[in-house]
C-alpha cells in the first residue's frame, strides 16, 4: 500500500502555489515515518516536509518545481 506525501497548507487561505525548494532524499531511495524528507515554500513561507509512513519513496516532484497547497509532491510504496 502506497502512502501519498502532500504539499502543506501554509497561507492562510489555502491553495496557493509554492514550490519544492530541496529534496532530503532521492526518488528510490528508502524512507522512515517522521524523517524530514524535503523543504517546501509558499510566498515568504517555508516548511519541512516528514514522511507520513515508512517505505521507498518514488514519483517525486522537482526540486523548484510549482505544486499547489495540498497537492501530492511524493509517494512511499
Amino acid at each position: 500500500m502506497s502512502a501519498e506525501v502532500l504539499f502543506p497548507q501554509l497561507s492562510g487561505d489555502g491553495g496557493a502555489a509554492g514550490v519544492v525548494a530541496t529534496w532530503y532524499v532521492g526518488t528510490g531511495e528508502p524512507v522512515t515515518a517522521g524523517q524530514l524528507i524535503a523543504d517546501v515554500a509558499v510566498e515568504k513561507v517555508d516548511a519541512e516536509v516528514l514522511a507520513p509512513a515508512s517505505g521507498i519513496l518514488t514519483q517525486l516532484v522537482a526540486e523548484e518545481a510549482e505544486a499547489a497547497e495540498g497537492s501530492v509532491i511524493a509517494t512511499i510504496g
